[in-house]
């Protein structure tokens, strides 16, 4: 047996808790799911989930010990993390104040230039946050069975299931911010709002993580 089936629907369980929670990723992908449909929400998701992977992957390398103990370079990331949140905050002000006199766009098939555009922006939101692999760090081993053997296979077996648990939690989230898409629709002012509110949030989270230590 390559993992504890136990262990893994432990970490199965914390995984969920983390990604019920709304932070940067779900913030983002919910007001996509209003403003642009499903469709652009999800392409959020997946780069969220890459970006997922991407942290795994350094864990799995040993590079997440050296962004937790190097106080550098956890700076370093979290400025890089908290100017990015900053940027989207203010394109999402900037876009509020246009939302009055603008409908609500139809959602576009394809992995059209947008579509990458927002795989790519659910990424960098993904992987930018220093918390989240020194967290990753620090709760992997905890569910590997050192009875087992191969703990990097083990961890690398536990991570890749969290990161699918995450997504098909981020998922529940799209789908219930696009059953309000209706609504919003009906009154571009709520657009409006909605988007000021989101980038609100945006800002006041970069300042959030700009403060962490």
């Amino acid at each position: 047996m390559l993992v504890n089936p136990s262990l893994v629907i432990g970490f199965l369980l914390v995984s969920a808790l983390l990604s019920a929670i709304p932070g940067p990723s779900v913030l983002l992908e919910t007001s996509r799911a209003i403003t642009g449909g499903r469709r652009p929400a999800m392409w959020i998701v997946l780069g969220s989930t890459l970006g997922g992977i991407v942290l795994l992957t350094l864990v799995l390398a040993g590079l997440g010990a050296v962004v937790a103990t190097s106080a550098k370079l956890f700076l370093v990331v979290k400025i890089a993390g908290a100017c990015y949140l900053l940027w989207l905050g203010v394109d999402s002000l900037r876009s509020a104040r246009r939302a009055g006199s603008e409908q609500v766009p139809a959602p576009t098939a394809g992995l059209s230039t947008r579509g990458i555009a927002a795989v790519r922006q659910g990424f960098m939101v993904g992987v930018a946050n220093p918390k989240s692999i020194v967290s990753l760090m620090a709760i992997l081993p905890q569910f590997v069975d050192h009875s087992l053997g191969h703990p990097t296979l083990q961890m690398a077996v536990i991570g890749l299931t969290g990161a699918m648990a995450q997504a098909v939690i981020e998922t529940i989230w799209v789908f219930a911010a696009g059953a309000l898409r209706s609504w919003f629709r009906r009154r571009s002012r709520r657009l409006q709002y909605l988007k000021a509110g989101g980038g609100l949030a945006m800002i006041g989270l970069a300042g959030k993580l700009a403060a962490e230590r």
